[in-house]
């Protein structure tokens, strides 16, 4: 049963978060033979003020 956690900064539209949940799920699928009713997608969108970078806070670039 394959678990995979994508964190984001900022917020993601329910069009990319559905791409990006059928992409992962395919990719095991094809490379690791997982079957995609096993498998788990999370999606945290971390708000660029939680996220730093290089020193900064994202939300101030």
């Amino acid at each position: 049963m394959p678990y995979v956690n994508v964190k984001v900064a900022g917020e993601l539209t329910k069009e990319q978060k559905q791409k990006i949940v059928e992409g992962i799920t395919k990719l095991l699928e094809e490379v690791a033979g997982k079957p995609p009713s096993a498998t788990y997608v999370v999606i945290e969108e971390v708000s660029r003020d939680n996220w730093g970078k290089g020193g900064k806070l994202l939300s101030d670039k």
